[in-house]
């Protein structure tokens, strides 16, 4: 193979990886157990938290379901951080990839 034919090859990759991309972080995912159901879009950020606690005033349903939507996504974003911090200098110039 040539270096022309190897960097095509390549190009094409990033643009299927880019579309999978584009299409993960347009779903949305749902989750559920007995009390608690989420939903994360495709770029790990929760978006709804539904707590089915009959003996708690609807206030506080909905304020503890956004507490906890707070603290969620800015656990990922966290995460994302030290991310970028430890694997930022292998990945330059691979945007979208991790």
């Amino acid at each position: 193979m040539n270096m022309q034919a190897i960097m095509k090859q390549a190009q094409k990759m990033q643009n299927d990886i880019m579309k999978a991309k584009e299409e993960i972080n347009k779903n949305i995912y749902e989750a559920k157990s007995s009390l608690v159901s989420v939903k994360m879009n495709g770029e790990k950020k929760l978006v709804e938290v539904k707590i089915g606690a009959d003996q708690l005033d609807k206030d506080d349903i909905e304020l503890l379901s956004d507490m906890i939507m707070v603290a969620v996504n800015e656990a990922s974003n966290q995460v994302d951080k030290d991310t970028e911090n430890k694997l930022g200098k292998y990945t330059q110039g691979m945007s979208g990839l991790f």
